[in-house]
């Protein structure tokens, strides 16, 4: 169920613009880093395609805001019901038009969420929030003998998908396979087993004819996240990773939180779910006229899919109410240029990473 990547021609869920390559003392290009390409000077604004951490005037939000309460009015309760008890038609629609034509590497993936790479490590050094600070490490989990100390959690008794792994991954809402093909490309380690799900069963088949889907390394299953009663494939205390990317939006704001948490289950201690959303008055959201809006910051396409535009305090609310622990909670400011058009652009995105609590170790008395 992963959102349509253009919204009135624009891409979106996507940081590939803007990219910096930064050449090793060898020679060697290295990864695209993120967050370095800044706009001192206004004048400069069509040099290139795309502007990091933009920061917005009082003028522009006061802007944004009187924009979107100039379509708060909401739909009818009758047309918000149909809106609902149709959605997987609506974006099995979607996938039966656009097939994977929307599919997109995802560029940036590793750069910005590293436990996806092939390593052992579910700490390491986060981006800078909006204020400039960085939340404090917790213990090193990158130690050799932790690492195997928390790969031995993965070993369940039980036949399900995976149950040998010693890494598990679950991407919910994984569309074509915009993050799944990805990871099963870069990520070697022979212990990686990695999940995909999405409602849209036409999507889920998209996957599983794809060259590049590989069953004993993948499974892709159809699943609806809004409802918190169905089990997922896999024992409860046994992820390593969940990610969500442009997806948690596509719910109804009534569900999320009960989503959330049926995920959170799901992980093994010390394990991590990481998102990257819509913020509020990204662009998208500032494009929907009126007769739109299903209620308040949440809309529906033209196609009939929806989406909710968050806050940083929104997203928190959720994560910490399902018991998981704040890592990271940013704003990504983007301003994205057409530069042929002479047009700009500006973006909101929320990246966020909450992890899962690790036993205390016991006490010991003196």
């Amino acid at each position: 169920m992963a959102a349509p990547h253009t919204v009135d021609g624009v891409e979106v869920g996507s940081s590939e613009t803007g990219l910096i390559l930064s050449a090793s003392s060898n020679g060697d290009i290295k990864r695209p880093q993120f967050g370095t390409r800044f706009l001192t000077d206004p004048g400069q604004v069509f040099q290139h395609n795309a502007w990091d951490n933009v920061e917005w005037t009082d003028e522009q939000e006061a802007a944004a805001k009187k924009k979107v309460s100039e379509n708060n009015q909401p739909l009818p309760p009758e047309k918000q019901e149909e809106y609902d008890s149709r959605a997987n038609e609506y974006w099995n629609e979607f996938y039966t038009i656009h097939e994977n034509r929307f599919f997109k590497d995802r560029h940036w993936l590793f750069t910005e969420f590293p436990e996806l790479a092939p390593q052992c490590s579910l700490n390491h050094v986060p981006r800078p929030d909006v204020s400039g600070t960085v939340e404090p490490p917790q213990e090193d989990r990158t130690d050799p003998q932790l690492c195997r100390k928390f790969a031995a959690l993965s070993h369940t008794d039980g036949d399900f998908p995976g149950s040998s792994a010693t890494y598990r991954i679950l991407e919910v809402g994984c569309g074509v396979g915009n993050t799944v093909f990805p990871i099963l490309k870069t990520n070697n380690d022979p212990g990686l087993f990695v999940y995909c799900c999405d409602f849209s069963s036409t999507a889920v088949e998209l996957v599983k004819t794809n060259s590049e889907y590989d069953p004993g390394r993948c499974f892709a299953f159809v699943h609806n996240l809004s409802d918190a009663e169905v089990d997922y494939p896999v024992p409860d205390g046994t992820l390593d990773v969940i990610v969500l990317i442009f997806v948690l939006s596509a719910l109804h704001p009534n569900k999320m939180q009960a989503s959330i948490s049926r995920l959170a289950r799901l992980l093994k201690p010390g394990g991590v779910m990481l998102l990257r959303d819509y913020g509020r008055y990204d662009m998208a959201q500032l494009r929907f006229k009126k007769g739109r809006c299903l209620s308040e910051n949440f809309y529906v396409r033209g196609d009939g899919t929806r989406v909710y535009f968050f806050t940083q305090e929104e997203l928190h609310k959720l994560f910490s109410e399902a018991g998981l622990e704040k890592v990271q909670n940013l704003v990504d400011r983007r301003l994205q240029v057409n530069r042929g058009k002479q047009l700009t652009m500006y973006r909101v995105w929320i990246q966020c990473k909450y992890r899962k609590a690790l036993p205390q170790p016991p006490e010991t008395q003196d």
